[in-house]
């Protein structure tokens, strides 16, 4: 009979855990029978000891089969894809992806997650317009894969729900860094979208997860052959997210900011990465994707999806949320834009209260920063920089002051 504590001993220790181990470990902490003091400790033992690619490809398998999987009917056709992106300061590229895959003919079940930290969550973005559910069933999520072609949704309660219990434990145990407990979680849930093709967008910097290219590089390879060993096709692609994507950060102003990317228009740097993403999963021409963005297509997409899942698709979420304040960010000094630092400026946003700093916290979907001025810009004395979205004067003044202190570097001429 195997014992709990022996495995937790044995992973402390450096050993190698086996599959049926992992998998007893994961069904009896999903059942109960494992408290959460001993599933924190192993969690702690894997942070410090890491897992080999078997070890981690065992516990995505267990986690994934915890629980219930997505099943698509043939009738509709295509090509199921999705992707994930390891999170970054004014990432709203998923908003724009679904629709624009489906557009193509491809089949998208997206299943995302909410903010923690300074990373903004999609699920968020998306409840800052009125109606939009984001609670769908699987049997909700597999019917409008068949009428609409795209679904952006939280985790079902039958979906991983050995990730789900461990994810919130990993959270408040300091064991969110830990490689194997990241890709088994990222992988699990999205292998339980029944996928044919996976983009993964890992991105490195002071705005993300992983701070060095060579991190981001270690967990790419991890993630994608854990892919390989159950099947599916992953590819990833290596961003930089020292600045913001894009010039907006906040639930609101980046749902804003998405539809005009849908309308054709956008920010160069958005509607590069999300064309980047779709070559690798769709066989169209980029210049045929492109073409989907600029003629009204993946807007059409867009607003079809929204309709489906409750929401109103005429609603402008920036005027449905307006922020008590706004305060025009003027450069101190002539010069050029050398830095704008993604990881300040999330911080920055999620202490205006954009995000969550516990899982418990409320969202305002009002506040952030729009028109966020990029690196390389040369700007004058008195030109604005930003806009800042508050629910006080009295937080803007503190994020102006922590804006100009440690974020936004200009070197004069």
């Amino acid at each position: 009979m195997k014992s709990v504590p022996a495995l937790i001993e044995k992973k402390r220790d450096g050993l190698v855990l086996e599959d049926d181990e992992i998998r007893f470990l994961l069904e009896s902490y999903v059942i109960g029978d494992t408290p959460d003091y001993q599933m924190a400790a192993l969690a702690m033992a894997i942070c410090i000891r890491g897992m080999n690619a078997d070890e981690t490809t065992a516990l995505t398998m267990g986690m994934l089969q915890s629980g219930s999987v997505l099943t698509h009917s043939s009738h509709r056709g295509g090509r199921v894809v999705d992707k994930h992106s390891t999170g970054g300061i004014g990432d709203k590229t998923s908003l724009i992806l679904a629709p624009l895959l489906a557009s193509a003919g491809l089949r998208v079940p997206m299943i995302s997650g909410r903010s923690l930290g300074i990373t903004g969550g999609t699920l968020d973005k998306l409840e800052s317009i009125p109606g939009f559910r984001t609670d769908l069933s699987l049997a909700e999520i597999e019917q409008q894969l068949e009428t609409v072609g795209c679904v952006i949704t939280g985790q079902t309660p039958e979906i991983c729900p050995a990730d789900r219990k461990l994810y919130a434990l990993r959270d408040v145990t300091g064991t969110v860094p830990s490689r194997p407990l990241i890709v088994s979680s990222i992988m699990s849930k999205k292998l339980a979208e029944s996928l044919d093709a996976l983009v993964l967008d890992v991105k490195y910097g002071s705005g993300a997860l992983m701070k060095s290219l060579a991190d981001a590089q270690i967990l790419a390879q991890e993630m994608t052959i854990v892919g390989a060993k159950m099947g599916v096709e992953v590819s990833t692609l290596l961003t930089p997210m020292n600045e913001p994507l894009g010039s907006a950060v906040g639930n609101a102003l980046e749902v804003a900011e998405a539809v005009q990317a849908l309308e054709g228009g956008g920010p160069d740097d958005l509607r590069r990465l999300v064309l980047d993403l779709a070559d690798c999963v769709s066989s169209h021409e980029r210049t045929a994707m492109e073409d989907f963005l600029n003629n009204g297509t993946a807007l059409k997409k867009w607003r079809e999806m929204v309709a489906a899942q409750g929401g109103d698709a005429d609603a402008d979420p920036v005027q449905v949320h307006p922020a008590k304040f706004h305060c025009d960010l003027k450069a101190p000094n002539t010069g050029t834009v050398t830095a704008v630092d993604a990881g300040i400026v999330g911080q920055v946003v999620l202490d205006l209260g954009a995000g969550r700093s516990k899982a418990d916290d409320t969202i305002d979907f009002s506040v952030g920063l729009s028109n966020v001025v990029k690196v390389g810009t040369q700007v004058s004395h008195g030109q604005s920089l930003l806009i800042i979205h508050a629910a006080s004067a009295e937080a803007a003044s503190r994020a102006s002051a922590e804006l100009l202190d440690r974020a936004i570097v200009i070197t004069p001429d």
